[in-house]
């Protein structure tokens, strides 16, 4: 079968498993998801296996280091896939729920409920785990996936794919609910792209490129996650050792995730205290600092390596590495305008006892996810407790931020009367 029929039949067998799907009862849907948990371990070895051939081939071919570690699955990675299967499991079912009813004075009632969207197409790179992750949550809210992964990962995603099938079908998962194109072709993309009358929302996750094309292509609405430039600021009135853990943690726990800090802002009245206490962290995990002029000279004094001068550039980077921007502001109201210029909208955070500062950050900062006192690391839906998460969302429109169940549901006016006909 030539690309465009096999995108085209799965296209077309997915539109019809999601009619079965949406009739399933959570207590079905729940089981399947179990099953599939289930599935996943059992099959451990087969996805470690396939997964260290993506991982060989990956590295062979340059693949950067943040991106290898999206890729790497381990024993310890596998059975966190499967427990947030099991937790999406134990999750509130958001299909069927009334979120508003009324009656009308001619006695028709009304309600507005939610119900799945009906085929969701997901394109991503790199991180087998979002196999897993979008296609439970696809199924819990009654919607039938197509899965496009990177072709770094596919034998990873082929072998995930195949469990997760396999253990819902036990179940009773329709056949062609969860399907994975087994194809690493990048008219792929193109493809899915077109075919609005079998796919109703595309959610891409990856690189900007990648959300570009599919944006400039696409038939259907897309919801985008676009770069995570994210921000601390440390304000003059913060507590600098608790500034110090948050900006560590930030940058350096996980520095190959959207969700990283990749500008810390600097209030001049306390720089130079506060690069005598976290310079020598961030020293020691190996991060590059790429600082303003009157940051840069205040870490030249402190001998601080490696340290470049940042360029306008550097501002708008989302790193994915070690390497994070530095600029002294003079206080909340410019480091507001910073990130309004530079950031991409997704998690900021500020570093302060001062509750006016703080009320202000949160209220004026746009972006999805704004924090008071907290790491940025904690924008995940695991971590608001959504469960697996089918992405971070930087729109406006539909959902912003962690995007879990509700996310994946749309609503539908359910009229009952008792022959009322207009007059």
């Amino acid at each position: 079968m030539q690309l465009p029929e096999l995108i085209r039949d799965i296209g077309r067998r997915a539109r019809e498993a999601s009619r079965s799907l949406s009739t399933l009862t959570t207590e079905t849907k729940n089981a399947i998801l179990r099953a599939m948990a289930d599935e996943l371990l059992a099959r451990e070895s087969a996805i470690l296996d396939a997964n260290a051939a993506d991982v060989t081939g990956a590295s062979a071919h340059g693949l950067a280091p943040a991106a290898l570690d999206r890729l790497r699955l381990t024993p310890e990675r596998l059975r966190a896939i499967a427990a947030g299967v099991r937790h999406v499991a134990e999750l509130p079912d958001p299909v069927n729920e009334v979120l508003a009813e009324w009656t009308r004075p001619n006695g028709i009632r009304i309600s507005k409920v939610r119900k799945p969207i009906g085929v969701i197409g997901i394109i991503y790179e790199s991180r087998p785990n979002v196999t897993s992750d979008a296609a439970v949550l696809c199924i819990k809210t009654g919607n039938a996936v197509i899965l496009r992964g990177g072709s770094e990962s596919l034998r990873s995603n082929l072998a995930i794919a195949e469990a997760l099938q396999a253990g819902g079908a036990r179940a009773g998962l329709p056949a062609d609910a969860v399907q994975l194109i087994p194809v690493a072709d990048r008219e792929a993309v193109k493809l899915m792209a077109r075919m609005d009358d079998c796919i109703d929302v595309l959610v891409p996750r990856g690189g900007k490129s990648l959300i570009e094309a599919v944006v400039s292509t696409a038939r259907m609405p897309v919801i985008k996650h676009y770069d995570g430039v994210c921000h601390i600021y440390v304000d003059a009135a913060a507590d600098l050792e608790m500034a110090a853990r948050i900006l560590v943690n930030a940058k350096c726990q996980r520095p190959g995730v959207c969700n990283s800090a990749e500008c810390v802002l600097v209030h001049r009245d306390i720089a130079a205290a506060f690069f005598q206490t976290v310079a020598p962290q961030l020293e020691a995990h190996g991060v590059e600092l790429r600082a303003d002029e009157a940051s840069f000279v205040q870490l030249s004094a402190l001998d601080y390596r490696p340290l470049a001068r940042a360029t306008e550039e550097d501002y708008r980077t989302e790193y994915l590495a070690l390497i994070l921007s530095v600029r002294i502001v003079s206080g909340v109201a410019e480091a507001i305008d910073h990130i309004e210029r530079h950031g991409s909208h997704h998690s900021d955070a500020i570093v302060t006892s001062d509750e006016g500062a703080a009320e202000r950050f949160l209220n004026e900062v746009d972006s999805a996810t704004v924090y008071w006192n907290a790491s940025t690391r904690f924008t995940d839906g695991g971590e608001f407790g959504f469960g697996a998460e089918i992405g971070i969302s930087t729109d406006k429109l539909h959902a912003r931020g962690p995007m879990a169940l509700p996310e994946l549901t749309t609503y539908r006016y359910l009229i009952r009367g008792e022959g009322q006909i207009r007059e």
